[in-house]
């Protein structure tokens, strides 16, 4: 249904990526001769950069440039209509290319200038992020402005699957697509118009040939639930005679997670249920991340650590270091390491902190702990406790962003809703950390890494990071 859509859409903005990179270096060229920063330069020493004399190093551009976007999912139909996912792989794609290109002009072209070489990074940049925009308002308005261009949509069912595609139908309203209402598979199941946006019922499973032809359907969508088998199969084949797409959604997302692909063995359509969530190209991105900060980060924090396990030593007797068994991703156990903030041996008092609450909710941390230490408290108000874990997301234990590892007696509380929170490496800090911290319930913080791992992305991850900085600084929920 998008996919069409999206291929067009790619098809655009790959011609226009090219075109206006071509004119991001020209417009380079004639920046760095008319802003007066840098080494003074004239017009003959950008001369290898005038078009008619070195066309060979706009064709480097557009063959490095047209290589880098093709390798990486920039122009992926799935990626493309959505912003922040095509925001974030065009500016890692733009950053891949500066580079190689970098490395490639300083064996060929030692010439250019560095200044130069700046503008024209930014400028590319500005000028593709420009165009997707253009290009996504271009498509909005078309569909607003022209009826004729719009797809109809008409969904079968009623259950919390229907109310979901409504609610992701709505969201892709930009790109022409118009949800007409809804056909009912039982009288007594009626969406809930708050969810779907007051869309109408238009009749039943017996109405759906009449309502097809009366509401210019060009899209259906059935989402029965499994046990309607039979009334699935004769709606298929009634709609047969009609013009109009038939697409069927599996009832399958409570098992399935995250992200569901299709493929088939000779014709026979398969279901993907448990494919990782992460591609293999964003845990490449995700791992690059997470060594180039850590690794920065130890740098800024190697005095202050050692002065930390320094008073740590003169504090109280025991460890500077403690090791405590953690559920990594997929429930692997490793050694996490933290600044010890408790008494030596507190693991052995741990019994008499559970508490049952009358929900069914394991409490074992509050603020009046008194296994913490005086200096642990204060290391804890501003997660200093947590800096020996940058060892271990460069080790690879877990990573800078996550949903946190848990102790691994906790894991086998865990109802199997719960588990699916180990879909993707764990983290120093999450989504549920810069929401609450230590204040929320366990199932609430579970709920927030799911949410972070259905709505991943490296741009998350930085807001994530950001958002962590003012989390410590306000020191609330930390104890």
């Amino acid at each position: 249904m998008l996919k069409r859509l999206g291929n067009s859409f790619a098809i655009w903005l790959f011609a226009g990526d090219l075109l206006l990179t071509l004119a991001a270096l020209a417009l380079a060229r004639g920046l760095r001769l008319i802003l007066p920063i840098g080494m003074q330069v004239d017009q003959e020493t950008l001369l290898p950069l005038s078009f008619e004399l070195e066309p060979a190093l706009y064709g480097l551009v557009l063959l490095v440039w047209a290589t880098v976007f093709l390798i990486l999912p920039v122009y992926d139909g799935r990626r493309s209509l959505h912003a922040i996912d095509n925001l974030q792989v065009t500016l890692t794609a733009i950053a891949f290319a500066v580079l190689i290109f970098a490395g490639l002009a300083y064996f060929f072209y030692r010439e250019l200038s560095r200044v130069l070489f700046v503008y024209f990074t930014l400028i590319d940049g500005v000028f593709l992020l420009a165009w997707r925009m253009l290009l996504r308002t271009a498509v909005r308005i078309r569909h607003a402005t022209w009826p004729a261009a719009k797809r109809r949509v008409l969904i079968v069912g009623s259950g919390h699957i229907a109310e979901e595609l409504a609610v992701r139908i709505q969201n892709y309203a930009w790109t022409g697509l118009e949800l007409v209402g809804f056909l009912i598979d039982a009288p007594t199941h009626l969406p809930a118009a708050d969810i779907v946006g007051e869309q109408p019922v238009l009749g039943s499973l017996a109405d759906a040939r009449q309502v097809v032809l009366q509401a210019r359907i060009d899209e259906v969508l059935i989402a029965l639930p499994l046990h309607a088998h039979q009334e699935l199969v004769d709606l298929v084949l009634e709609l047969q005679s009609q013009p109009v797409s038939v697409r069927v959604v599996p009832d399958l997302f409570d098992l399935a997670f995250a992200r569901t692909q299709i493929e088939d063995i000779d014709g026979i359509p398969l279901v993907g249920l448990r494919d990782p969530v992460l591609t293999p190209f964003q845990r490449i991105v995700k791992r690059t991340f997470d060594l180039m900060v850590s690794s920065v980060l130890l740098s800024v924090f190697a005095i202050p650590m050692a002065i930390i396990a320094l008073v740590i030593r003169l504090d109280s007797p025991g460890p500077i270091v403690f090791r405590q068994q953690r559920a990594g991703e997929n429930g692997r156990l490793f050694w996490m390491l933290k600044f010890r903030s408790m008494i030596d041996e507190a693991d052995q008092h741990l019994v008499e902190m559970i508490e049952q609450q009358p929900d069914g909710q394991v409490v074992f941390k509050r603020p009046d702990d008194p296994r913490v230490t005086r200096l642990g408290r204060w290391l804890r108000q501003f997660s200093l406790d947590e800096l020996p874990q940058l060892f271990n997301v460069l080790k690879g234990d877990i990573s800078l962003v996550g949903p946190r590892p848990e102790l691994p007696w906790l894991v086998d509380r865990y109802a199997a809703w719960q588990r699916k929170r180990f879909a993707v490496p764990q983290g120093m800090t999450g989504w549920w950390q810069v929401n609450g911290r230590s204040e929320k319930p366990t199932t609430a913080k579970v709920r927030d890494d799911l949410y972070y791992i259905q709505n991943y992305s490296l741009l998350l991850d930085i807001v994530i990071l950001w958002k962590t900085i003012v989390a410590v600084l306000k020191r609330k929920g930390a104890f």
